[in-house]
């Protein structure tokens, strides 16, 4: 059995070596994947052309002319995330051109074909292409989804000589006959019917075949033997096991035994201890005791003890004194800590009054100085305006007249108050003032307050424009940053996928120039790089058009 199964190996190693020589690349993928499947969630499916088995290989041109080459050699996954993992080690790490496809989450292995074969054996058809080979299922499932080979009849030359009322009457858009291949299409302008052929090319992968069933039946067998191995070694542990507890008894046994031997030693040597001590104590009622002299010694043993009792307590007596004396002590500093401790707050508290009335002097200089502040402003303008008045530049100096009249004021603020309401009360006494003046005054006065009330309405209506143009820019700008925001999450995810980056916003300059707003595209194509915006120059052709 191991020979045939060795056998059925050497048949796999052949199409290996086809696949080597071919697609070299694929071949040192395969050779990396069957050492590194336990990375991966799902199964992996190695190349079609080593998964696909012709049932019969004189059928394999069909399969071979209806799969792409590119397909032949790609590895077949049912995980999507697996495929992106490996073709990224593959194809970004070790740099090797290799084709991975993806199985449909929903298996198409078991898709009915649009009518049962036997409906078609009038016409030449024998099968379908599905039936011609095997394939592990997710193989199936993408060929059927991807090629639908459950729905491609095959035929002979019998289809071949009636081809004209095969496309007509059986509606299939690819026919194989016995050399060609016949695809059909239906215009979408004129709802004519064309028909195009191409002779079949001879097989190249597929002409090597294992038999599964076989190899399968020889593994079961197989299987069977290693399972009644097994039970024999399972026996055989069995019985090992029984040797050991029994060699273990054998040795609890012995140690008993042992164990026994030395007890009786032991309790001869007792015995023996035992009658020395009998002659011992024999000899010991023999000899009389002296209590006179026992008591005496007894006597001075309790002397000796007393005096050191004495010593003792003596000691014990200083020591009480000598802690006594430290107690006073360790009071006193406990009083003085607690004065301290006192004081410390009393510290403390006056230095948090001081720091109020810091923090309020600080305030009350800062008002002074803002005050002083103003002042100095209302100096320069009445200076200003007093310039104005006397005709002034402000790199001119005062005249000498002028000077002279002013060293002639007062100097302090209320005589300066009380001279200038003298001089008002005597301006309101002078009676000789031209009418035409005063009219010009009231219609000047007039006019300034017709031009202050047309300014605050100007004012009011362009506070009016400005919110309503607020308005406006609310209800547009916010739908439009949002829509922003959903197509820079999808362009983001979308280049996430491809293992790039890419973001999209609103570019504005200025947020009032809206005709200048625009759409900015930033990306990123290689780990190494930063993210650039999208533009004429920076990018490849190839780049731009992802983007």
């Amino acid at each position: 059995i191991a020979d045939c199964i060795v056998e059925l190996d050497n048949v796999m190693n052949m199409k290996e070596e086809k696949l080597k020589g071919k697609f070299r690349d694929t071949h040192s993928a395969l050779t990396w994947l069957r050492k590194n499947t336990d990375k991966f969630r799902k199964k992996v499916c190695e190349p079609m052309m080593l998964e696909i088995n012709m049932k019969d290989n004189r059928h394999a041109k069909y399969v071979e002319n209806h799969i792409s080459s590119n397909d032949m050699r790609a590895f077949v996954f049912e995980s999507q995330e697996d495929m992106e993992k490996f073709l990224l080690e593959m194809r970004d790490h070790r740099k090797l051109k290799v084709n991975a496809v993806c199985a449909p989450a929903e298996s198409f292995a078991e898709a009915k074909p649009s009518r049962p074969i036997e409906e078609l054996h009038r016409y030449g058809f024998f099968s379908y292409l599905r039936e011609l080979f095997d394939a592990p299922r997710p193989v199936m499932s993408y060929l059927c989804f991807q090629y639908r080979v459950h729905d491609v009849p095959v035929g002979t030359e019998k289809t071949r000589n009636m081809i004209e009322r095969v496309i007509h009457e059986t509606k299939f858009r690819q026919i194989y006959t016995a050399e060609e291949k016949y695809i059909v299409k239906v215009s979408a302008y004129t709802n004519q019917t064309l028909s195009s052929n191409t002779s079949l090319k001879a097989a190249q992968f597929l002409t090597i075949s294992v038999d599964t069933d076989e190899r399968r039946q020889l593994e079961s067998q197989q299987q069977e033997i290693k399972n009644i191995l097994e039970s024999l070694d399972v026996q055989l542990t069995t019985l090992f096991e029984r040797q050991k507890h029994v060699e273990r008894r054998d040795n609890e046994l012995r140690q008993q035994k042992k164990e026994l031997l030395e007890r009786g030693n032991k309790r001869r040597q007792l015995e023996s201890k035992i009658a020395v001590k009998h002659d011992s104590l024999r000899e010991m009622e023999q000899d009389a005791i002296n209590l006179e002299d026992e008591s005496q010694k007894a006597n001075m043993q309790i002397k000796e003890i007393n005096a050191q009792k004495a010593r003792l307590v003596t000691e014990l007596m200083h020591l009480i004194k000598d802690c006594v004396s430290l107690n006073i002590i360790k009071a006193d500093l406990v009083l003085q800590s607690a004065s301290v401790a006192a004081e410390k707050n009393r510290l403390e508290l006056e230095y948090k009054a001081a720091n109020v009335q810091l923090r309020a002097s600080e305030q009350r200089f800062r008002d002074l100085d803002e005050r002083k502040r103003v002042l100095m402003e209302n100096c320069r303008e009445l200076l200003k305006k007093a310039r104005q008045v006397c005709k002034l530049t402000a790199d001119q100096h005062l005249p000498k007249e002028f000077q002279t009249a002013f060293q002639a004021l007062p100097n302090s603020l209320e005589e300066i108050d009380a001279f200038l309401n003298e001089e008002k009360s005597r301006a309101s006494c002078f009676t000789g003032l031209n009418a035409s003046v005063v009219e010009e005054y009231s219609k000047r006065t007039q006019e300034v307050q017709q031009l202050t009330e047309e300014l605050e309405e100007k004012k009011n209506v362009l506070e009016n424009y400005k919110q309503n143009i607020s308005q406006v820019k609310e209800k547009w700008l916010r739908p439009l940053k949002n829509l922003v925001e959903q197509i820079n999450e999808k362009f983001s995810n979308f280049f996430s996928s491809m293992q790039c980056a890419g973001e999209v916003d609103l570019h504005v300059e200025n947020e009032e120039e809206y005709d200048k707003y625009g759409i900015r595209i930033r990306v990123k194509f290689r780990s190494s790089t930063e993210l650039h915006e999208l533009t004429p120059y920076h990018q490849s052709g190839g780049e731009k058009s992802v983007s």
